[in-house]
């Protein structure tokens, strides 16, 4: 793949870097427009070196979010989204008086998919006057700052994620109902990114159930511990949100975390989620 100094000449978009460890703002682009292919592809390298990319005051309407997303590939349809719908790709997340925001854990995306995502994009139609903001945590740096006898140690997991952990209660089903259709899924708990070759950690505390073949105790404790390096300050990124500005993140390489500190006033965002692969580890440490 071309580096993205080699593609900006030809999609003249422009790359701020937000923090060392993840995250850039990128302007000279019109999301509501048809993109080039070396626009395209732009983005997709600005994705792959800074996990989450965020685009300003670009307000666009829910065709325009899912032509964007799928420029990155096929998009996919949540389980949470009304089978009225009209556009089933897209799911609102809607908080305000009647309904606090709940998405204030650090996760990845549908990682009780087969294939979990490979990316999600976020555009914010309503957004409260302060609060609201979203953490991004880079998975990469997470795995590598961990002891190395921890780091081998790690490599030869699976993890269990499970959707009925919190939609369950949220789409008002039992767990057998939900796996009927979304068994619980096995991953490994450090995955290797397809496009990059790095390792991640990929269990977080929304989705993962527990680490297959481990006695339950010492399971939730490994998994305790994995799940807190995402909160360490020094690999995040926090993004304050206007409405029309819009995020694409890559669910392979990083964790977000939607502060809820807004209610009871409200936001609105809609989100298309490009779908991936099935993660797996390639015997990198």
């Amino acid at each position: 793949m071309a580096s993205l100094a080699e593609v900006q000449n030809v999609a003249e978009i422009s790359v701020q870097q937000l923090t060392p460890a993840i995250g850039a703002e990128i302007s000279g682009v019109s999301l509501k427009n048809e993109l080039g292919a070396g626009t395209v592809a732009a983005i997709r390298q600005a994705l792959l070196d800074h996990k989450v990319i965020f685009f300003r005051g670009q307000h666009l309407a829910s065709e325009e979010l899912l032509a964007f997303a799928s420029n990155f590939g096929a998009l996919e349809i949540h389980p949470a989204t009304p089978k009225d719908q009209a556009l089933p790709e897209i799911l609102r997340i809607n908080h305000g008086p009647k309904s606090k925001g709940q998405e204030n854990m650090w996760h990845s995306d549908v990682t009780w998919r087969e294939e979990p995502s490979l990316g999600s994009v976020l555009s914010a139609k309503e957004v409260p006057d302060v609060g609201g903001d979203t953490l991004f945590a880079n998975m990469n740096l997470a795995f590598e700052r961990l002891p190395e006898d921890l780091r081998e140690r790690l490599v030869g997991m699976t993890a269990v994620h499970d959707i009925a952990r919190v939609f369950a209660r949220r789409l008002g089903k039992k767990p057998e109902e939900l796996h009927e259709k979304y068994p619980p899924m096995e991953h490994p708990v450090i995955r290797t990114h397809p496009e990059t070759g790095l390792q991640a950690i990929y269990v977080n505390g929304a989705f993962t159930s527990h680490i297959k073949d481990m006695e339950a105790g010492e399971s939730a404790a490994l998994l305790k511990r994995l799940y807190a390096t995402a909160t360490n300050p020094e690999i995040q990124c926090r993004f304050k949100w206007n409405a029309g500005d819009v995020a694409f993140w890559d669910n392979r390489a990083g964790q977000h975390f939607a502060a809820s500190d807004y209610f009871p006033h409200r936001r609105v965002m809609e989100r298309a989620t490009v779908k991936g692969d099935r993660p797996f580890y390639d015997g990198g440490v």
